[in-house]
């Protein structure tokens, strides 16, 4: 693999960014999460936590034990070596139910994007959603993929709290809520699933750079699977890319 030329960014003493690029795209995110990968496959003395964004990287590290000098002579190594300790994206199926109550914005965005709501619908189950980064709040996974279509400012005011698992959209981005918050998005509809739960093997459902998709259902259907959700059941489906 071929890595851009990186730039290298002090944050504070203790932490350095390595930055790719200055464009939000897969090329760009798949060399930060190689990066990820090769580092933490290296488990170097001194290196505490890395931080994966769309097109960078932060190094968490002690200075007492890892110079700045050391850290970039090891990230250059990384970089030389063609990625192979990533693991494969995944690709996920969630359902998502689009009817009232669940798809309570839905009426509202398709009107300021000028389209009906079966189009908006269509649109949305349409696209593949790349996770590019977590962020913001536990499980909150940002998903680029968004149909140019349906590519909506966030409001200017934040709305009333979102239920968990509701699907939104937003600045040009999809997301799923993991927790009822406030937010500036359009509730596109709700997915029973669980994409961060504290109490599962795997906290985190997905990984940066698995793709994801969504399937829609009916309100009987969605209640179902909310109930065995909710017993624990892991909802989302690996499919076929």
């Amino acid at each position: 693999m071929m890595y851009p030329e990186p730039r290298f960014l002090d944050a504070g003493e203790a932490a350095l960014v390595i930055e790719f690029g200055r464009e939000v795209d897969p090329a760009a995110n798949d060399t930060v999460l190689a990066l990820d990968a090769a580092l933490t496959a290296g488990q170097i003395a001194g290196l505490v936590e890395l931080v994966p964004t769309y097109r960078s990287l932060m190094v968490h590290y002690d200075p007492l034990v890892l110079d700045r000098a050391n850290l970039v002579a090891q990230v250059r190594q990384a970089l030389a070596i063609p990625a192979g300790s990533m693991a494969a994206p995944q690709t996920w199926a969630l359902p998502c139910c689009y009817n009232l109550p669940y798809g309570e914005d839905l009426d509202e965005a398709a009107g300021v994007l000028g389209l009906t709501r079966d189009r908006a619908i269509a649109l949305h189950i349409a696209g593949r959603y790349r996770v590019y980064m977590y962020g913001f709040a536990p499980g909150y996974a940002y998903l680029g993929g968004l149909a140019p279509e349906l590519a909506i400012s966030r409001r200017p005011t934040p709305r009333p709290p979102h239920p968990a698992g509701a699907v939104m959209i937003g600045g040009g981005l999809c997301g799923v809520a993991t927790f009822p918050m406030p937010t500036g998005w359009y509730v596109m509809g709700r997915t029973p699933v669980r994409l961060y739960a504290p109490a599962r093997e795997e906290a985190f459902l997905i990984q940066p750079g698995d793709i994801l998709r969504f399937d829609p259902v009916d309100i009987a259907t969605f209640d179902a699977l909310e109930a065995r959700a909710a017993a624990g059941e892991t909802i989302a489906q690996k499919v076929a890319a």
